[in-house]
């Protein structure tokens, strides 16, 4: 749960839904709002909490944002919030732009904030929201809250209870840079950067390309991810030093929820009742729990799913739409059925031959028969534990197979 102190002076801001899938970003949006807090205020550690990547109002990463606030006076703080609430956050509402996300239906930005100071907030709701599809009227009550759907995911990102966590060092452009694709982060110092044994997902370890900066026109320069904060606060600002590196305007270090595997359930067992490879290489199992999908990009995924057959036992996990197919992000195989072949013939060594059923084999050369005989050879899968997709095909919250727990 997470601990509201109920002296006056503590609380948990929370924000989310500040963007749209092509612009602006709620990180940024959170970053000015903190910036703009009375001197009078402390502000402890942000989050950035990812919530269920099938969340029909999602936006790009489908994060939100919270943190921790000290304040001598909690009227002054909210009368704050409220004016800069009508100022800047609520005329983003309704923002909505051209996107190449042609698959994905777009909703117009619908910003939330709530408070807690006074008022709990357990965790399960956070567990909810980070598994699930949550409804708006499904919110604990904030003490003050203000906005429409973002109230979601600005509650869950208050409700978080970090028990597994990561860290994310977030750079911002100047304003004038926002609306451009095109980001100078020096690959040099990048490379430093991703040999600290901290820091993970800097640079893709198959292609060799910088993942810490976002392909959009939104105002993030670069995000750096890292398994403790001194490491993601002290790699970014070594980042941002580098003469290649454009300019930024901030930077905030962000307690995180990705790489927890948060969003999962526990493995399911299961027997494949039938193998189907699609066009494209996107491959779908039949089990018992229903069809399971491994995407073409999803790598080793795939090539195991592809693998298998009917009769084969295996461990998968993932998330699926609502009563839909489960897309696979993990995949093992308990045990395989062997392959089955007719023997050698005896005389001539050429494959014997099924003669029909129950009526044995017979050698195709010297016509020698024998009984209905098969040999089995074991069947070795191409992987011999967990398999999940590349680095640049998971999502954010999938937590990498190599970290010991």
């Amino acid at each position: 749960m997470t601990s509201i102190q109920c002296g006056d002076l503590v609380g948990w801001l929370g924000l989310d839904d500040t963007d749209s899938l092509e612009e602006g970003c709620t990180t940024y949006s959170f970053h000015l709002l903190l910036q703009s807090l009375p001197d009078s205020v402390t502000i402890k550690t942000p989050r950035l909490v990812r919530l269920w990547p099938f969340a029909q109002h999602r936006t790009r990463g489908n994060a939100a944002v919270a943190v921790e606030l000290e304040t001598e006076d909690e009227s002054i703080l909210l009368e704050h919030l409220d004016r800069y609430w009508n100022n800047h956050l609520m005329p983003l509402r309704g923002n909505v732009s051209t996107s190449n996300h042609d698959e994905r239906k777009q909703y117009p930005a619908d910003p939330g904030m709530v408070w807690f100071s006074e008022s709990s907030i357990d965790d399960s709701f956070y567990t909810k929201a980070v598994q699930s599809e949550v409804q708006l009227l499904d919110i604990p009550q904030a003490d003050r809250s203000w906005g429409g759907q973002g109230r979601i995911g600005a509650t869950a990102a208050v409700a978080w209870h970090g028990k597994k966590h990561t860290w994310e060092a977030i750079a911002w452009r100047p304003s004038n840079r926002h609306g451009q694709t095109q980001r100078s982060v020096c690959e040099k110092t990048l490379d430093l950067v991703d040999a600290l044994p901290s820091t993970f997902l800097s640079r893709d370890p198959r292609k060799g390309t910088g993942m810490v900066a976002p392909r959009g026109p939104c105002p993030v320069l670069f995000g750096l991810r890292a398994r403790d904060e001194n490491t993601a606060r002290s790699a970014a600002e070594k980042l941002l030093s580098a003469e290649l590196t454009e300019p930024s305007i901030g930077l905030r270090t962000f307690a995180t929820n990705q790489a927890t595997d948060d969003h999962l359930g526990e493995p399911l067992r299961a027997t494949i009742a039938d193998v189907e490879v699609l066009n494209r290489g996107h491959c779908v199992l039949t089990t018992e729990h229903g069809k399971w999908l491994a995407f073409s990009e999803s790598g080793s995924v795939k090539k195991l799913a592809q693998w298998l057959q009917p009769g084969d036992v295996v461990l998968g996990n993932g998330i699926s739409p609502e009563f839909g197919t489960l897309h696979l992000e993990k995949l093992c195989v308990v045990s395989s059925i062997p392959n089955q072949q007719r023997p050698l013939c005896e005389e001539c060594g050429v494959r014997m031959k099924s003669m029909g059923q129950g009526q044995g084999c017979r050698c195709p050369k010297c016509k020698l028969r024998i009984g209905d005989v098969w040999l089995e050879t074991p069947r070795v899968p191409p992987y011999e534990s967990w398999v999940q997709p590349p680095a640049d095909a998971r999502r954010h919250l999938a937590r990498p197979l190599e970290w010991l727990d």
